[in-house]
């Protein structure tokens, strides 16, 4: 598997395994399908609820721990320096294993500060390879890249023909962040596999839509996470690196850009709201259930 080099020096797959929205009885057979056919970044999060399947998997692949790069992320309920450090500690022995490849704050909100404040002191202490970002705009990106002590080396955000973040990628780009996307493919909304401009290049060399938009990020120096839960699509994603779009079907695919996210912007005031009712809502279980198992 082809890489790109983070800021720290550490090497990190082009193209990797997602495992968002995958279930709990799917995962672990999906995680292993992907190993075997030739995946070796794995990328997960607190927030999926699955980084114990994924470190089973792991571990029953067979594959050397040292040869695949792992990813997770702090969720927002565990901002804040204490917070955050018990739960980097719990993805460990979630995951079964005693270090992260990369760990990123997952949303720019709460207590972001306090929070990257633990990755700093994981990432000093070996536990940790690389830090990083999700979700943060260029302002948001900056301020932590500037008044940080050490600087994220990656920033994964939404990126597809339909919302190219451009500017966001030029920040990236100047700070040293390297830019990696989720929903690469736009969970194919707004009719991205059937789009007229990336079906006419996908005949022009024999792939499909989804591979065209996949070369696409990989020429554009993006490091993509599809997800699929079929192996043939699984193989299908990794089948990218024996063509190249020239610099006229670039083009055509940046006129595709609406400028926009195909979900939501995590600049909307009523957005935000939203995810402090998650947290809370989440704090609440968590409660009631420490309270069930005290009983």
């Amino acid at each position: 598997m082809k890489s790109v080099v983070l800021s720290n020096g550490v090497s990190m797959p082009r193209l990797g395994y997602g495992v968002y929205q995958v279930t709990k009885a799917e995962c672990e057979e999906c995680v292993l399908e992907a190993l075997a056919a030739g995946y070796r970044l794995i990328d997960t999060a607190q927030s999926y609820f699955n980084e114990e399947v994924v470190g089973s998997a792991i571990r029953k692949s067979g594959v050397p721990r040292q040869e695949i790069f792992l990813t997770t992320k702090v969720c927002l309920e565990h901002y804040g320096y204490e917070a955050c450090k018990a739960s980097v500690e719990a993805s460990l022995r979630k995951l079964k294993t005693d270090y992260l490849d990369l760990l990123l704050l997952h949303q720019p909100f709460s207590d972001c500060y306090g929070a990257w404040r633990a990755l700093e002191e994981a990432y000093e202490a070996g536990k940790v390879r690389a830090i990083g970002i999700s979700n943060f705009y260029p302002d948001r990106m900056v301020d932590l890249a500037t008044f940080a002590r050490i600087r994220p080396m990656v920033n994964q955000v939404e990126v597809h023909p339909y919302h190219q973040q451009q500017e966001a990628k030029r920040w990236n780009d100047k700070y040293g962040l390297q830019t990696e996307a989720w929903a690469l493919f736009g969970e194919g909304r707004g009719g991205v596999f059937t789009d007229p401009v990336l079906l006419e290049l996908g005949e022009k060399y024999g792939k499909t839509a989804a591979q065209v938009i996949l070369r696409w990020h990989l020429q554009r120096g993006v490091v993509a996470i599809p997800k699929s839960v079929h192996r043939e699509r699984m193989e299908e994603n990794l089948d990218v690196f024996d063509f190249t779009l020239s610099g006229e079907d670039l083009a055509r695919i940046a006129a595709l850009d609406r400028g926009r996210s195909a979900f939501f912007s995590h600049t909307d005031p009523n957005m935000v709201e939203w995810f402090g009712r998650m947290v809370e809502e989440r704090r609440e279980r968590q409660d009631a259930a420490g309270e069930t198992k005290n009983r």
